[in-house]
């Protein structure tokens, strides 16, 4: 599967602080808000991934990732030069996704929860169709709204609706198989004049084959579209990461765990940021890991 980061956007909710610098370069606590849908897509076992920005976001992005060898990744990049739908990142990633499956991901959402990388390798094997993720909120009428049945297939889809059929919001994180490219290409514009994920969406329901996972209890997805949720999501990550002594959405420790890389080329990675507690913590998991005897040593993503 391939995987898809869409960083777009002008950031206008998050002004000034977004007038000089990406939305999704902001930090959130300890780390670029990007490391965090970046580690989703890791932590679901993908490594060809794409980032789609604006032109004149694109050029940080590429010093911030590069491409992608010292995560045992590989990252290319392309330009959105305007914000015209979620689902145009299909027809710009039309190449980069080729004839696999796809996972779209929002660069300014942020997961954490229980088990979530065995929640995403699980479902993986089974992308035929469009796979959504649910999570319940207080009002739903905010959001694009998802309803299933007991099966967990999708049965009815609302765009912020007066009267919610669930509480079941849809979050920022959408895998589908490859017929995503044909349906995108065959939309037309909202009247807002965008390509709308929803849209997407629809089409899959329509042919019976949508389905919602829901994210359920003791799971949090954070928006950070706002100069007030881009502080809670900020202190929700320092409360996670004081109390429990571990870093959320730390690449380099995603890396290792899931073999990309060895403990040796993650030591080598903190030690290039020591000055910073970041940077000793991924040193002090790498040391871990050469304790333990783990060695790991999974070769680098290629085409």
């Amino acid at each position: 599967m391939k995987g898809i980061i869409l960083a777009g956007g002008n950031g206008t909710r998050l002004r000034p602080i977004t007038l000089g610098v990406s939305k999704q370069l902001l930090p959130v606590y300890d780390k670029p808000m990007i490391y965090y849908p970046l580690s989703v897509l890791m932590l679901a076992g993908i490594r060809d991934i794409l980032v789609i920005s604006t032109p004149e976001d694109l050029p940080q992005f590429r010093r911030l990732l590069g491409d992608g060898t010292r995560l045992g990744l590989r990252f290319s990049y392309a330009e959105q030069p305007e914000p015209r739908g979620l689902a145009e990142a299909f027809l710009i990633g039309a190449e980069h996704i080729g004839d696999d499956p796809v996972a779209l991901v929002l660069g300014d959402n942020v997961f954490h929860g229980p088990r979530f990388a065995e929640v995403l390798r699980s479902r993986l094997p089974h992308t035929d169709g469009c796979l959504l993720f649910g999570y319940p909120v207080s009002d739903p009428r905010r959001y694009g709204v998802g309803e299933a049945d007991e099966r967990g297939r999708l049965i009815s889809l609302e765009e912020k609706p007066a009267r919610p059929r669930s509480n079941r919001a849809i979050t920022g994180l959408y895998l589908y198989d490859n017929e995503v490219v044909s349906i995108a290409r065959g939309l037309k514009p909202s009247p807002r004049g965008e390509l709308e994920v929803t849209d997407v969406n629809r089409e899959y329901l329509r042919r019976g084959e949508a389905r919602l996972v829901d994210l359920g209890k003791g799971f949090a997805w954070l928006d950070t579209g706002t100069h007030e949720s881009l502080l809670e999501a900020s202190q929700y990550i320092r409360t996670i990461e004081h109390r429990q002594g571990v870093r959320v959405a730390c690449v380099e420790e995603v890396a290792l765990r899931m073999g990309f890389i060895d403990a040796d080329h993650c030591h080598r990675l903190g030690q290039s940021l020591s000055t910073s507690g970041y940077g000793r913590y991924v040193m002090e998991v790498a040391e871990t890991y050469r304790k333990a005897g783990i060695r790991n040593s999974m070769p680098i993503a290629s085409k």
